[in-house]
């Protein structure tokens, strides 16, 4: 098994060098994959992986070694768990903290149906973080169901290493000898109730003096730990022992991320995930890469940081996701990561909003579905003013379905009191952050993952008109193109090529409605564009609005169909819905008849 551990580290380094990927967190649980296939009869014992971050791992193993080449590629194998790939992917992830939820929905449905079978979670130190993740805890410790919680700390969050005590109190825990004595001792002193009590408390307290394990004892596991994680043999006892105890177990151990790969283990956070490793050879200078979208937003909030005592900034356990390093490290008294716990997130800025600080929360747009009860009941009703930066806008690739941000337009503009802006290009996304900072009230802006079109940016803290489009190109052929966000480069050779007019929107709430209803009064066709579902998104909102005001024009909606958009390169993703532009002009063609 050990030489196995090292040819599975081996495999994954060399094929996440040349091909992309998550890294650290899969070469930090090598040892407890193989453990854990080696003692559980998988598939029938369900292993619920939180985020997928670790799984590479358990898809070498599981039958996908030959096709791991093409991971996160288009038509490959997910970079997540996902249960259409394999049965040996109970459930599908992408979003943290889910995986105890999970695992204790399988075991209580095996309990109910009188079958036979282990459900084990291995959640992350950060994703334990989640409150999604103590509520599934405090559920498990009622129900009292046969289900194995694996705490894989890696440092990266909670708990420090105990020592060797801990690790040899640890196997007597887990020990077949240990337990009997303790269920043995609850029978005797089950007649006993002051005897028992004292009997138990005196337990914990031994336990806490050598591990950090009395919260979760407090919430009715039995826990053991810590371990080592990278220590087959430990692994192998502790699991084998624990197997077929009954009632909710918790397991810590404690792994090194990035194991057995030293940059990685030197720069965790660096090496979570990574593009392509460079060859030693290469000694060519590198070419500066244009600032990214989430780069434009680290130095507009320094920058207003810098004006503004008042602005304060959150986001959560996104700091080096959301380009908030500089801010960070600037500002350290107003910057606050909440870990992983989007809806703290939302609710934690409207309480700072109430007592007069200016909040940026910045998060991705797919986590703020997670605050999305937040966002309407605790910033928007009460009308709060909290800036939202929403990266990972609109198609983000080699993640999946599970971190697009396809929804954000359609399930913001329909809550009241928001205004919810598009930047097409960076330096669009500076002024529009600016415009939105400084309007009194609950306000979003959406910008993609990655760089834009090398716009040149302008210092100046300036702001737009809200819910007025800029016009960037005027045409003869009664066609108007209204382009939401960064889709509209992909309209310009349309526009040409049609002799249409071009629009940048810059808002899809509030509309231009008075450029809607001069264009509509002079008989154009319209035309929007957006990276966002079709429905209930940008280009809905234009047609609601021709509609209210009886205006009997025709509307071509450019957008994401309606479906989920699997994993593979943006570009190719794009030019599958038909938003390159190629795609953008043979959808408009057949709209005019052309």
């Amino acid at each position: 098994l050990p030489q196995l551990a090292q040819e599975l580290r081996d495999f994954i380094i060399d094929i996440v060098s040349v091909k992309e990927g998550h890294l650290g967190a899969s070469l930090g649980v090598v040892e407890l994959t193989i453990a854990l296939h080696y003692v559980f009869d998988t598939p029938n014992d369900c292993l619920i992986w939180d985020v997928g971050h670790q799984a590479y791992g358990h898809k070498i193993l599981t039958g996908r070694r030959d096709n791991f080449h093409t991971n996160r590629h288009l038509h490959g194998i997910s970079g997540f768990p996902k249960r259409s790939e394999s049965e040996y992917d109970a459930f599908g992830v992408g979003h943290s903290s889910t995986s105890i939820s999970a695992a204790l929905g399988m075991a209580l449905s095996a309990r109910q149906l009188g079958v036979k079978r282990r459900s084990v979670a291995i959640i992350g130190d950060g994703a334990i973080t989640g409150g999604m993740a103590f509520e599934a805890l405090a559920h498990a410790a009622h129900t009292k169901a046969n289900l194995l919680v694996i705490l894989n700390d890696n440092q990266m969050s909670i708990s420090h290493n105990a020592g060797g005590l801990a690790s040899y109190f640890a196997k007597i825990w887990a020990s077949k000898f240990y337990t009997q004595i303790r269920a043995g001792g609850k029978k005797v002193l089950s007649n006993a109730p002051a005897f028992r009590a004292l009997a138990r408390r005196t337990e914990e307290h031994i336990k806490g003096m050598v591990a950090p394990g009395t919260l979760f004892e407090e919430l009715g596991f039995n826990y053991i730990g810590p371990i080592d994680g990278h220590d087959i043999d430990d692994l192998l006892f502790t699991l084998g022992n624990m197997q077929d105890l009954e009632g909710p177990q918790f397991l810590h151990i404690q792994t090194l991320k990035g194991k057995g790969f030293s940059p990685a283990e030197e720069d965790p956070i660096g090496y979570h995930a990574l593009n392509k490793i460079s060859a030693k050879s290469e000694s060519s200078q590198p070419v500066k890469a244009a600032p990214k979208f989430q780069d434009i937003f680290g130095q507009w909030l320094c920058d207003a940081a810098a004006q503004d005592p008042l602005l304060v900034g959150i986001t959560p356990a996104m700091c080096e996701g959301s380009g908030m390093v500089k801010f960070a490290q600037r500002f350290p008294t107003r910057f606050f990561d909440v870990a992983i716990a989007e809806q703290h997130a939302v609710t934690l800025g409207a309480g700072m909003a109430c007592d007069g600080s200016k909040p940026v929360v910045a998060i991705y747009s797919t986590f703020l579905q997670r605050g999305y009860d937040q966002l309407i009941h605790d910033v928007a009703i009460q009308n709060l003013d909290v800036t939202f930066a929403i990266d990972r806008a609109g198609i983000v690739g080699e993640d999946g379905p599970t971190h697009a941000g396809n929804f954000d337009l359609s399930y913001l503009r329909c809550i009241p009191n928001m205004i919810v802006a598009v930047p097409s290009d960076e330096n669009e996304t500076r002024l529009l952050l600016q415009t939105a900072y400084q309007h009194i009230g609950p306000s979003a802006v959406r910008y993609p993952r990655g760089s834009g079109c090398g716009a040149t940016v302008d210092a100046a803290l300036k702001t737009v008109d809200i819910g007025k489009a800029q016009q960037r190109r005027q045409g003869n052929s009664k066609i108007a193109i209204l382009a939401f966000g960064t889709l509209l480069h992909s309209c310009e050779k349309a526009a040409d090529f049609f002799d249409a007019d071009l629009f940048d929107m810059r808002w899809v709430k509030p509309l231009d409605t008075d450029l809607l209803d001069r264009l509509a009064s002079q008989g154009y066709r319209f035309v929007s564009v957006e990276e966002n579902a079709i429905m209930g998104g940008a280009g809905s909102a234009v047609s609601e609005y021709l509609r209210a005001h009886h205006r009997q024009c025709e509307l071509l909606q450019i957008g994401i169909p309606d479906r989920f958009i699997e994993h593979g390169k943006p570009q190719l993703l794009i030019a599958q819905c038909g938003l390159d532009s190629e795609g953008i002009h043979q959808q408009i063609a057949s709209f005019i008849g052309e």
